[in-house]
């Protein structure tokens, strides 16, 4: 009989983690970790057990530690504890091969390939079917003077956004939305809902991928689709299977949209509960300057953003981490949301300032597995929220925040409705296809 690693006990007086009312407000409990418990041991919802670390230094060190592994192979717990450790289904989906689950030198050749269809350019030259799909979106209720901000514009513009991004033809596109809509309600779908779902868009992603490689022309259009620059990519002659450029699509996808449903969600929140700071940014946008949106989209990470909890990482070997001993093969989670809050790197950290400029947040993570997506994710934001602001102006909640729910689910971090109000606005200004 092997010896079991010595577990240390909960720390004295801390706040219980993961109910309904610590999902409303969780930065009360964030700080007594960070002050009391940086590194703290907990059991998750799903019965895991997995260390927290919520200091912005140590959760820094702990996002670039090689010797933490992306690979839940790594997971000390018995196997059937390991499919309570990803996105649901996407183990039975054969889905596990995509950035968020790999290591190098695996993790290096795939990022290398993804990226060279994932550029810069081909998101700058993207800019004006986000803004043409914002516009229309809001068409869609401008003329009610009322709305549910997440399901009728922060839900579907980034769902439309990816799904045109990857060439997904516009008479499919509202399955992806069916699909997507009960994956990013989690606790909220029918049982097994989620894992239906996955498997349905991997089955998907793989016919549409290999009719692409059959299709495919010697010479790339000048506005060829992200799935078309995925088959086509090479590095000496390699190439990505068919397997995993679905895994990429597929991690894209979700990793793409409901990050950017949150950022538009808790940004526009926080913006209509700091009025002072939401006027500064529509004088700054009357003005036709764009700088103090920059800067907000930034602090809207910091203070409030998407992801709460970085995606999950597995100990290879013995570690400390801020003075704490981790075992091989615990699970590790970084607390973004905590680290952003941390006195110790933020000026004034639970203050919403728009425009600070000392913001190196890690909402979009740091190191090797630094989200890739993030320049697309900040042109739908920063597009999202000026338009908003800008066409409704006296946008206001139609809600106590008090009465406000957040959704279940470890990672991710969002509302599941914002109702709003405004002053009826007439005429359309697009009609595009979506």
């Amino acid at each position: 009989m092997t010896d079991q690693p010595h577990r240390p006990a909960p720390a004295p007086g801390a706040p219980e983690l993961f109910t309904w009312e610590f999902a409303g407000d969780p930065y009360p409990a964030y700080a007594w970790l960070r002050e009391h418990a940086p590194v703290h041991r907990t059991r998750l919802p799903s019965g895991v057990e997995a260390w927290l670390v919520t200091r912005y230094a140590d959760a820094k060190q702990t996002l670039a530690d090689n010797r933490l592994s992306k690979n839940p192979a790594h997971h000390a717990e018995p196997a059937h504890a390991k499919g309570r450790t990803g996105i649901p289904g996407e183990r039975k989906a054969e889905l596990m091969t995509h950035l968020l689950n790999i290591d190098p030198p695996d993790h290096t050749r795939l990022r290398r390939l993804v990226s060279k269809a994932f550029t810069p350019r081909r998101v700058a030259a993207f800019v004006p079917r986000v803004q043409e799909l914002t516009d229309h979106l809001i068409d869609g209720f401008a003329g009610k003077g009322e709305a549910d901000l997440i399901h009728e514009f922060a839900f579907p513009l980034p769902i439309y956004a990816i799904c045109d991004l990857l060439g997904v033809p516009r008479e499919d596109q509202d399955d992806f939305r069916d699909w997507a809509g009960m994956m990013i309600r989690h606790q909220g779908g029918p049982r097994g809902g989620v894992a239906r779902s996955v498997k349905k868009m991997r089955g998907y992603l793989a016919d549409l991928i290999h009719r692409k490689r059959e299709a495919l022309p010697d010479a790339p259009a000048p506005d060829e689709d992200l799935l078309s620059g995925l088959i086509r990519a090479s590095d000496h002659g390699e190439h990505l299977t068919e397997n995993e450029a679905a895994a990429m699509a597929f991690i894209l996808l979700f990793a793409g949209f409901e990050t950017t449903v949150n950022l538009i969600g808790n940004g526009t929140y926080a913006l209509l509960t700091h009025p002072a700071q939401r006027a500064r940014l529509q004088e700054s946008l009357a003005a036709h300057d764009t700088a103090l949106l920059e800067t907000g989209v930034e602090e809207l990470l910091r203070y409030d953003g998407p992801v709460e909890l970085a995606t999950w990482r597995f100990a290879t070997e013995p570690l400390t981490i801020g003075g704490q001993d981790i075992a091989a093969g615990d699970p590790v989670l970084v607390v973004l949301a905590a680290a952003d809050r941390d006195p110790e790197r933020f000026a004034d950290p639970d203050v919403l300032d728009l425009g600070r400029r000392d913001n190196q947040h890690l909402g979009y993570g740091h190191g090797i597995h630094y989200c890739l997506g993030a320049p697309l994710a900040r042109l739908e934001g920063q597009t999202a929220l000026a338009t908003l602001l800008t066409r409704l102006p006296d946008l206001r909640l139609a809600a106590d925040p008090a009465e406000l729910r957040w959704r279940g689910g470890l990672i991710m971090r969002g509302l599941r409705t914002l109702p709003v109000e405004f002053t009826p606005v007439g005429g359309n200004r697009s009609a595009p296809q979506t």
